[in-house]
């Protein structure tokens, strides 16, 4: 890149505010498009382009055939220029409410933005939520590009207006600069040279501020992050780690400490493949040798002994909700932290947030493209630091456990609990002591299936045989537990999900108490059910699908509950308006047509081995 300083920013905005074009109007004022490519253009611009005779510029950027078509930008498209001044690397990102995932992502790899709003439209909610996401997720120098001022009439007055709208919106946001600029994408105004046309604007240049911002972060200065990548064994001889060094200096024969486990111990060598090196700042991927055998893993964060980040396992973090499905408290996602990758709940949604007036406003879920501030707790301890200070060790996605897909984004506020404050209490008699005791194995046995599948019938047989075979049972029951235990929780989605986690808890602590559990709950999610059985150790855990088909469900309707549902009376009802997730793989699929709850109880008694 000729040496030159790189900055990386992102076009922002709605859609249809001309991000593509001034994008293209940006390399074709640098001159940084080639002579085929212009031809290309030229072509292209006959074919797909809506400037008329004029060279559609936004073409340059809008590189996938669906885009062109529709004249939108869908994915995130880099582009590379440079002026005699700077290099950039640009990302233009999509408009749409739909793809603000798209947004969000040019944004975390961006030191600026350009903010685009259309002159015609004024500030749009679609302004108002990439300028929040701006802000969450660090930028702190914002260029508002007024676009297509040349389509307005009173340009001053209009121009006037949507600053002053936009600088009331953002002040309490946190931007070190925000510069607003009048600009025409299409004819050039403003953009690289100033604007004839528009003689009462003072200000700079667009390219003139991007070439100008200093966003130098001594990221050196700062203390030491050195998230591990994977640990390198090619020999019995060498064992190293490797990373980017996400912050600070690491230098040979500087102490560092593992800050999960606390283990100190001092750097041998930086190694890289042009040789080693005597430090390795931020930014440098590098593999470091240390001077002792310590226990090292993937996701494991490497510090100095004085700036340790917090350990903890539950903390509070701005959640941006990317899925179409809703986001449910309690359910069990994986949440990638750096290089680390863990289970974790978001255990509550404190309030989520008003993108037009940023107000906090009650919420017990989150839908598509909304931000909440949220408790989240993981399965084991992570390293993190807030947002604002780290943002390396202070940023996760969230992904869904059972399709791999990307559902939120996340930006830590605090650590609430530190991992290191709470301990496991040590016990003398265990779960095997209490089995020898009792002469019999504990286990779970999970009954799930359609309301009216006959579940507590099964399951109530189940226990008459087992306690007259002497066997410690205790039976868990959906309509039970809802009197007690979970009295509090109604039949939304995401009371459902904190039901099932609640019992499989209890669940749990009873098979610990070296009984034979059984739980008869519809639990129609596969992934609360999947959450469970990793509560349990291999073969403790059995899932029993009470498989009855909804028609002879809704003949039987013991309680009138299916004709209630559908008589609309009843919301939220499995099967009807809510849905149901058959098991994949149970231990024992038990098909109820023509089978009395007797049989259906011998042959379970044959597979549980009590």
């Amino acid at each position: 890149m000729s040496g030159k300083a790189l900055l990386r920013f992102l076009t922002c905005g709605s859609v249809d505010d001309g991000k593509s074009t001034l994008i293209g109007r940006l390399l074709y004022d640098t001159a940084s498009i080639p002579t085929d490519q212009l031809a290309t253009l030229e072509r292209d611009s006959r074919k797909h382009g809506t400037t008329g005779t004029d060279l559609d510029l936004a073409l340059l950027v809008d590189g996938l055939e669906a885009e062109r078509e529709q004249g939108i930008t869908i994915d995130v498209a880099y582009r590379y220029f440079s002026s005699p001044r700077r290099a950039f690397i640009v990302a233009d990102t999509p408009g749409h409410e739909q793809y603000t995932r798209n947004m969000a992502t040019g944004a975390s790899n961006a030191d600026a933005a350009v903010l685009l709003v259309d002159a015609r439209k004024g500030v749009l909610t679609q302004t108002r939520r990439h300028a929040y996401i701006c802000s969450l997720l660090g930028l702190r120098h914002v260029v508002a590009a007024v676009n297509k001022i040349d389509l307005v009439d009173d340009a001053p007055a209009v121009f006037a207006r949507i600053e002053a709208e936009l600088r009331a919106f953002a002040a309490p946001l946190g931007f070190q600069t925000l510069t607003v600029v009048p600009v025409s994408a299409r004819f050039g105004d403003n953009v690289s040279v100033p604007s004839e046309r528009m003689s009462w604007f003072q200000g700079p240049t667009l390219l003139g501020w991007l070439e100008e911002l200093d966003v130098s972060r001594d990221r050196a200065a700062a203390p030491l992050r050195f998230p591990v990548q994977y640990v390198n064994r090619p020999n019995v001889d060498f064992r190293g780690y490797v990373g980017t060094v996400a912050s600070g200096v690491v230098r040979a024969g500087q102490s560092i400490v593992v800050a999960g486990s606390g283990k100190q111990t001092t750097v041998a060598r930086i190694v890289t493949a042009d040789g080693d090196l005597a430090e390795a700042q931020a930014g440098e991927a590098v593999t470091l040798t240390l001077t002792d055998e310590i226990d090292i893993a993937r996701g494991d964060v490497l510090s100095t002994p004085e700036t340790r980040p917090e350990v903890a396992d539950q903390f509070a973090a701005h959640v941006l909700w990317m899925a179409e499905e809703e986001l449910l408290a309690g359910r069990p996602y994986l949440m990638r932290l750096g290089t680390a990758t863990v289970p974790v709940r978001i255990t509550g949604i404190k309030y989520k947030v008003d993108v037009n007036s940023l107000e906090h406003l009650a919420a017990r879920t989150l839908h598509l493209n909304e931000v909440g501030f949220c408790n989240l707790d993981t399965t084991a301890p992570v390293a993190v630091d807030a947002f604002a200070d780290f943002p390396a060790t202070g940023s996760f996605i969230l992904i869904d456990r059972q399709t791999n897909a990307t559902v939120g984004a996340g930006m830590v506020s605090f650590a609430l609990r530190r991992a290191t404050n709470v301990h496991r209490q040590a016990v003398t008699v265990d779960r095997a002591a209490r089995e020898r005791l009792n002469a019999h194995p504990a286990k779970a046995v999970w009954f799930t299936g359609l309301s009216g599948s006959g579940k507590s019938t099964i399951a109530n047989v189940l226990e008459q045989k087992l306690h007259a075979q002497g066997i410690r049972t205790y039976l868990l029951d959906g309509d039970n537990v809802r009197h007690g235990l979970n009295r509090d929780l109604g039949f939304t989605d995401a009371d459902r999900v904190e039901n099932i986690r609640r019992v499989g808890e209890v669940a749990r602590l009873m098979t610990d108490a070296g009984l034979v559990v059984l739980c008869s709950f519809i639990s129609p999610f596969r992934a609360e059910r999947q959450m469970v059985r990793e509560l349990f150790a291999p073969g403790a855990f059995v899932e029993v699908f009470v498989d009855t088909a909804i028609e002879d469900c809704i003949q039987r309707d013991p309680k009138g509950l299916y004709a209630r549902a559908q008589a609309g009376k009843l919301k939220n009802f499995t099967g009807i308006d809510s849905p149901y997730e058959a098991p994949l793989t149970p231990e024992v699929h038990l098909q109820t047509q023509g089978h009395t709850p007797e049989e259906a109880v011998e042959q379970l008694l044959a597979l549980l081995g009590l």
